[in-house]
């Protein structure tokens, strides 16, 4: 009787046993899982560190609530031929573009307001950014997508960017790529600007190594700490390939640009 007993016993609690190490085994994993020290906890963002650094030829901004309103009159606060031929900025074309040509346009003020969240976030649904302007760089410029006209590429449109890489269309001047003269003033892994949707937007190079399409989310960004952000943020980077600055849409919700 005393064996039946001993064998029952083995019989029922040696499952029991093996549960529970396996439910301990799978927590012990998901810890290990959720260790990352390279992923930055804070997720609570504010901008206004940053906006300090935004300093052009007729740029305005304030903060209202949760909310910066930016107000640009889209002038490059560097040389261009572009520029009319009086002005003090203009510069005929000194760069590296054998293929160079200018476009029929030529830079005249605007009058663009942004109105940006102070408080970015990851947004649920993502949208698609728009033709024309998406963002703002720190100079006051207007960023734009990587498509041109009629969502076409870029591959034809770059021969017209001066040597600063910018160019306009009609008169509202902007940059698609790199912000040359924004890199060569502050460096290229300097911050450069921000969307529409509040996240910034850095220079080719974080921590001494160039970044690439294949370090980069499909909206163009990634979550880590900049010299700006201590405690990390999303933001996008530029590229030297398409596409350049934005991917596959806006990372969080966009704000207002109105004309």
């Amino acid at each position: 009787m005393n064996t039946i007993k001993k064998s029952n016993l083995i019989k029922y609690a040696l499952p029991l046993v093996m549960t529970v190490s396996l439910f301990y085994a799978c927590g012990s994993d998901d810890n290990n899982d959720n260790g990352d020290t390279d992923a930055p906890a804070v997720t609570n963002y504010d901008i206004t560190p940053i906006l300090s650094k935004f300093e052009g030829t007729g740029l305005t901004y304030s903060v209202n609530g949760n909310t910066v309103t930016f107000i640009t009159k889209d002038l490059p606060n560097h040389k261009s031929p572009y520029w009319d031929t009086s002005n003090a900025l203009y510069e005929a074309y000194n760069g590296t573009n054998p293929d160079w040509r200018q476009n029929p346009g030529s830079i005249g003020e605007q009058n663009i307001t942004f109105s940006i969240p102070l408080n970015p976030a990851e947004a649920s649904n993502k949208a698609e950014t728009p033709m024309g302007a998406i963002g703002i760089s720190r100079n006051g410029v207007v960023f734009f997508n990587q498509y041109a006209a009629g969502g076409a590429s870029l591959t034809n449109e770059i021969n017209s960017f001066d040597q600063y890489l910018g160019h306009p269309a009609n008169t509202q001047y902007h940059y698609h790529i790199k912000p040359k003269f924004l890199t060569d003033t502050y460096g290229e892994d300097a911050f450069l600007g921000l969307l529409s949707d509040g996240f910034p937007v850095y220079g080719s190079s974080e921590n001494s190594t160039t970044i690439t399409n294949t370090d980069l989310d499909d909206f163009h960004g990634h979550v880590g700490v900049t010299t700006d952000f201590p405690n990390g943020i999303y933001h996008y980077h530029i590229t030297s390939e398409a596409p350049y600055l934005n991917g596959n849409g806006f990372y969080g919700t966009a704000g207002t640009v109105t004309r």
